[in-house]
């Protein structure tokens, strides 16, 4: 599976619920894909192949969004919420603060999509739940 199949097939596909999905090429270093979920409001999911594994971020916040005082206990939250947080993970890239999951490069599209939409519905449980910690 590489992007440009992966945008084949996500572009012509409608999820159970209904949501379709828009896709653009970000050239770079890296070849990186940006999915948008169409009639879910949630964020651009940023995938990117690997020879071995299929890779897929999204963006929460930034290190200046966080309440200073707050982010010890921000970051214990995490912590103790990450396992619970199915097909997810927290991570930091640089300043920016994400969720991700990993496939394997032999995934297929079906479970790329799967997800794509997990991702999303995980990134705004999260976004709600730490509220507290952001300005």
């Amino acid at each position: 599976m590489n992007t440009t199949d992966l945008i084949n097939h996500l572009s012509h596909h409608r999820t159970p619920e209904g949501y379709t999905f828009d896709c653009q090429h970000i050239k770079g270093e890296v070849n990186v894909l940006q999915v948008e979920m169409n009639g879910f409001e949630g964020f651009p999911v940023f995938i990117t192949c690997t020879e071995h594994q299929i890779i897929c971020v999204v963006y929460l916040w930034s290190e200046t969004e966080i309440v200073a005082d707050l982010r010890t206990d921000m970051l214990e939250m995490m912590l103790d919420t990450n396992i619970a947080i199915p097909l997810s993970s927290y991570a930091r890239v640089g300043e920016r603060y994400v969720l991700f999951g990993a496939l394997s490069i032999s995934s297929e599209p079906d479970r790329i999509i799967e997800e794509v939409v997990t991702l999303n519905e995980n990134a705004l449980d999260v976004m709600f739940a730490m509220d507290e910690f952001l300005r």
